[in-house]
């Protein structure tokens, strides 16, 4: 996998593999069994959209690494690039801990969101500014466990009606 590849014979220790919980979860499972390396698995959470479909744009962290990366290689593990707020949040708290390499993957980006300087090192894919759900990816804590990634309806978040003009433009793209 391209994502191995930056490590192949680097490591001195195992990559420090951090899922961002929960979204990240069937992502990192997958991921992880394909890359080539000897890893060490860490967990962070936060928190910027509740039980909304909208970003509130202020990050909460609600759960920390267990472990010291000083001097580690990380690869962080992300469901969904939107904004960048969270990402950002993110690599600037790991950063204050001095690891020794920090890259990100993530499976989907909304590029047409993101703001300026906000990168990640793999995308899985591309999509269009659209409210996602499936494998991980939830609406108010429901359809996490869809097998499959799906545009919610916005008339479900609106409270609008099932009954109103649909958006036919729900391509996503591979990288």
């Amino acid at each position: 996998a391209a994502i191995s590849a930056p490590y192949e014979g680097k490591l001195e220790e195992p990559l420090v593999i951090v899922c961002t919980l929960k979204g990240a979860t069937p992502f990192f499972a997958d991921l992880a069994r394909v890359l080539d390396c000897d890893q060490q698995w860490e967990f962070m959470s936060f928190s910027s959209y509740g039980n909304s479909a909208k970003s509130s744009g202020a990050v909460q962290l609600m759960l920390d690494l267990k472990t010291d990366i000083a001097g580690r290689d990380l690869l962080v593990v992300e469901d969904i690039l939107d904004t960048g707020n969270t990402l950002k949040y993110m690599l600037k708290q790991l950063g204050a801990r001095e690891p020794k390499s920090v890259k990100t993957a993530v499976l989907l980006h909304k590029h047409e969101m993101t703001v300026e300087g906000i990168a990640a090192d793999f995308v899985g894919y591309k999509i269009p500014n659209h409210f996602v759900v499936g494998y991980g990816l939830d609406y108010a804590q429901k359809y996490r466990g869809l097998p499959f990634i799906g545009v919610v309806a916005p008339w479900v978040y609106t409270g609008g009606s099932e009954n109103a003009p649909r958006d036919e433009s729900h391509d996503i793209q591979p990288s």
